[in-house]
């Protein structure tokens, strides 16, 4: 069975996330051939885990996994906003070269380690393939791992959604839900972010097609 993700979790309320424009089934938001279950903690927030098919091994430095043999879902809604599948999942590491290593003894398909800064300070990121979705690793600039009390286990951090026509998306959402349009890392796209104002747990980008 080919590698790909079946389920991420997420401690929101399902009214945040209609309230952003995304169709809701019970627990359930199904964006693309992807399932965002909508699980409410106390005492955590954001992506707190994932589940994956095909997976040798669901020890992957930290990053909570659960192994899925589910079928994709069949049907796939479309999105007030927009939104249409999911461009990338975000984990950060202290030690980006353990991790490369937990993920691809694992199983998981590295495409490449890109050896220059993000715009946020972040020096290396690492890119896994997991069907249509990518996974990308980002390495913890030094400074925050020493404010965190040092090496630590990888864990996530957030997601970028494809929104196809991004200049819809962001009306629809509205600037006290959005930023303005910017141009984004990848070549040719473009990328918007939501604001804590939209009522999200977990940090989200969206961006055009590749």
């Amino acid at each position: 069975m080919a590698l790909t993700l079946d389920e991420l979790t997420v401690t929101d309320e399902a009214a945040a996330w209609r309230g952003c424009g995304f169709e809701v089934e019970g627990d359930v938001c199904v964006v693309g051939g992807v399932r965002i279950r909508l699980v409410p903690k106390d005492g955590k927030r954001g992506l707190t885990g994932w589940s994956l098919r095909g997976i040798d091994s669901p020890e992957l430095d930290g990053l909570p996994t659960s192994v899925s043999d589910l079928p994709p879902p069949t049907d796939a809604p479309e999105h007030r906003n927009g939104v249409t599948a999911i461009d990338h999942v975000v984990a950060i590491s202290s030690n980006l070269d353990r991790t490369v290593a937990a993920l691809t003894a694992a199983g998981l398909d590295l495409r490449r380690v890109r050896e220059e800064p993000t715009p946020a300070g972040a020096p290396r990121q690492a890119f896994f393939r997991l069907g249509p979705t990518i996974l990308e690793v980002v390495q913890e600039p030094p400074e925050a791992t020493e404010r965190h009390g040092g090496d630590r286990p990888a864990f996530f951090w957030g997601l970028a959604f494809v929104a196809p026509d991004l200049e819809r998306t962001v009306a629809h959402l509205g600037e006290d839900r959005v930023s303005e349009i910017r141009t984004a890392v990848q070549p040719g796209r473009q990328i918007a972010t939501l604001r804590r104002s939209a009522g999200l747990s977990v940090p989200v980008a969206l961006m055009t097609p590749p």
